[in-house]
């Protein structure tokens, strides 16, 4: 089924194309430069010039070249039919009539990618583990539509190449050029950003006509949060275990049970938020969680078209939870190019099997604090030029209140210098609000506060029975600019001074 691009309008369209071909030119602009200097080079006969200047060429084209094989691991309709029967339902709802094949991935990825498969053109839908075990049937059938949809949109032209040129000048912003790109980047991706941004939400309008409203804004804010958690306490996992010569054999099952406790889900939601709100470059084709959301059309899944509250069952869940953490240990292993039933392609090298749901769970929230930073209270007692924890505290506390605690992020963390001055500022607060969560942490334990859950060292319990979230009590007093919370906080319990 062919479909108009989202809007339409001889003068956007114009504006559009405009907008391609300038994305396209400032992409390609240094391998075009690089040209005549490789030319000068051979008719000089000045080797030391050509290799340089080669290199550099072929490091900014090798993007483009890149691509085209099979990610992650097949799914056979024959061996996982509830999967194959909820895309095939999706897909004939939507007149979809492309071959498509289902691969399954470790992240928490939803995409749909066109590919050449033995010379024949073929659509791949890539769905990530987490987002399987993670959201509902109908959350699932909601995520399945909204790829199957944009797939449909960016048939058109225009906005195919839309898309393209915005990867391809994203993905410049991602390299050591970035200083070069970005003064010329950042205005065209933030003109051609209503344009992505109508796509997706035009995907989202058909996600919602297939499985509801409801169930697409629950999709919505679901996957943003398991991103989060994948990438942040996940990822801490994965770093702290491979320091220690281990990984963590049953990822999947922790990270669901971790996301079933309030105060990490919580978490979650936040970061994903705070994730949402820095983009520099406007290079983000989604819009935010809560624009998508208002956007969506107020609609019930059709009749006869309905999905459980469940997740769906996998048939071969074990065999792909065994291959996805193998992945996740060896990320350059070889795809999968058979069903559900093998075994996983690679052992995890020389790693040995550790599970984090039989880790003691003061081993288990210290993994999690070493890899985010084993440095303890000294970076804050150095950065505020102090001797004691709360001596440290209260200058980093002073900062927030007379407006100086960005001096003071940058002194913890100098690299804050080089980001754009459109993200500074929230990762300034990101960065002193971790270490002053550190030092507090800390004072407070020994004050007699314990631990409130087994995943997360931010949360806490007073004596007398009250729960806190440190974390969110650090970022309301970093954005309102006003410490007295934390100040009363400390003043309370009398806590002790800690011994580094």
């Amino acid at each position: 089924m062919r479909t108009r691009s989202p809007g339409g309008g001889a003068a956007r369209a114009v504006r559009e194309w405009l907008l391609i071909a300038a994305m396209l030119a400032v992409a390609w602009s240094p391998v075009v430069m690089a040209v005549p200097p490789l030319l000068l080079a051979l008719l000089w006969d000045q080797e030391w010039l050509f290799g340089p200047v080669a290199l550099v060429a072929l490091a900014l084209a090798r993007g483009a070249a890149e691509g085209g094989h099979l990610p992650g691991r097949a799914v056979r309709p024959d061996e996982e039919p509830e999967l194959a029967a909820l895309v095939q339902k999706i897909a004939d709802r939507l007149a979809f009539r492309e071959p498509l094949l289902v691969r399954i991935v470790p992240d928490p990825d939803a995409a749909v990618a066109r590919l050449r498969v033995r010379g024949v053109r073929t659509y791949v839908m890539v769905l990530g583990l987490p987002l399987l075990r993670g959201l509902t049937e109908a959350q699932l059938a909601s995520v399945i539509a909204h790829e199957l949809a944009h797939e449909q949109h960016v048939r058109h032209r225009r906005t195919d190449w839309l898309g393209r040129s915005r990867a391809l000048l994203d993905a410049r912003l991602g390299t050591a050029f970035r200083p070069l790109f970005a003064p010329l980047a950042a205005p065209l991706l933030r003109a051609s950003q209503p344009a992505a941004w109508r796509a997706e939400t035009a995907a989202d309008a058909g996600a919602a006509r297939v499985a509801g409203t409801a169930a697409t804004r629950e999709a919505l804010a679901r996957t943003g949060a398991l991103a989060a958690a994948f990438h942040g306490l996940g990822g801490q996992w994965c770093s702290a275990l491979e320091a220690d010569g281990a990984y963590p054999a049953d990822f999947y099952t922790a990270l669901d049970t971790a996301l079933r406790d309030p105060y990490v889900a919580r978490l979650a939601a936040r970061e994903a938020a705070e994730d949402e709100a820095v983009d520099p470059y406007a290079s983000d084709g989604h819009p935010p969680t809560a624009v998508r959301a208002a956007a969506l059309p107020d609609v019930e899944p059709p009749p006869g078209l309905r999905f459980r509250d469940v997740p769906l069952r996998l048939a071969h869940a074990s065999a792909i939870e065994r291959w996805c953490v193998a992945r996740l240990v060896e990320p350059e292993g070889p795809a999968s190019p058979a069903g559900a039933g093998d075994a996983p392609a690679v052992e995890p090298g020389a790693l040995r099997p550790a599970r984090l749901l039989d880790t003691d769970p003061d081993r288990l929230r210290d993994l999690a604090d070493r890899a985010a930073d084993g440095t303890g209270p000294l970076p804050l007692l150095t950065a505020t030029e102090r001797t004691s924890p709360a001596d440290a505290l209260s200058a980093a506390l002073d900062a927030v209140a007379d407006g100086s605690w960005p001096l003071l992020a940058r002194r913890l963390e100098p690299g804050l210098r080089k980001l754009p001055p459109a993200v500074r500022e929230a990762a300034g607060r990101a960065v002193l609000g971790s270490a002053v969560c550190r030092v507090l942490e800390r004072t407070l334990r020994e004050a007699g506060w314990t631990y409130t859950v087994r995943w997360l060292t931010t949360v806490l319990t007073a004596p007398d029975g009250t729960v806190l979230d440190l974390r969110a009590l650090l970022t309301e007093a970093l954005e309102t600019g006003d410490p007295a919370p934390v100040r009363a906080l400390l003043a309370a319990p009398d806590p002790k001074e800690v011994a580094l």
